[in-house]
């Protein structure tokens, strides 16, 4: 009997083993896919775009620098909060070189369905609140708070959670397109600047 298990643990194991081997690369290739999709939706067009990680509270953060006719177009950044109702929220935020909100992507999250997940939705009030406007120019919390962003019906903590995410994305926004190497005022530090990539065009 303890042979037969141990023969049926290593076959499981093996096949777990060689599930992984061949969808690593489409997984890898889909999650490259997906953050040119997200650039594409919250940048102006561009041509190119270099990549600088940072690092706030010990959650890394990623600022896209996209390049167009040799100009800045805009600034992208992959930016994450652990306050969501659901746990964590990760979004790309578009900023144009003015430090006006572009769009908003959320990348991910687990939100309650039909209250949270809203976030998601085109034209919700979080949104809405951001895009077009520079967040150093709002109070960056939600009117329950005192704040100016407009929250999502019976969904106060995912609100928040949006609104922290787009808290740190502007620091960051701030610190790289500023050139600075640290954000005193958060705790950013610079890591690591990545070599230029290849950027996409707007539909």
């Amino acid at each position: 009997m303890v042979a037969v298990l141990a023969g049926i643990c290593l076959v499981a194991s093996a096949c777990v083993g060689a599930i992984y081997v061949v969808t690593a690369e489409p997984i890898a290739q889909a999650k490259a896919q997906a953050t040119v999709d997200a650039l594409n939706n919250v940048l102006p067009a561009f041509d190119e775009n270099t990549v600088t990680e940072l690092e706030q509270d010990g959650l890394p953060v990623k600022v896209y620098t996209a390049v167009a006719g040799g100009q800045v177009a805009g600034y992208a950044v992959e930016t994450v909060t652990k306050n969501g109702f659901g746990g964590a929220v990760r979004m790309m935020v578009g900023f144009l070189p003015s430090g006006q909100v572009n769009n908003v992507n959320v990348l991910e999250q687990s939100e309650t369905p039909g209250l949270g997940t809203k976030m998601c939705d085109e034209g919700n009030p979080l949104i809405m609140s951001f895009q077009g406007k520079n967040p150093g120019d709002m109070k960056l919390a939600v009117k329950k708070d005192g704040g100016d962003v407009d929250a999502l019906t019976a969904a106060t903590i995912s609100s928040r959670a949006y609104v922290d995410a787009m808290a740190r994305a502007y620091a960051a926004f701030k610190q790289v397109s500023a050139g600075e190497t640290a954000d005193a005022a958060t705790g950013a530090t610079q890591s690591e600047s990545q070599p230029t990539q290849e950027g996409g065009e707007n539909e």
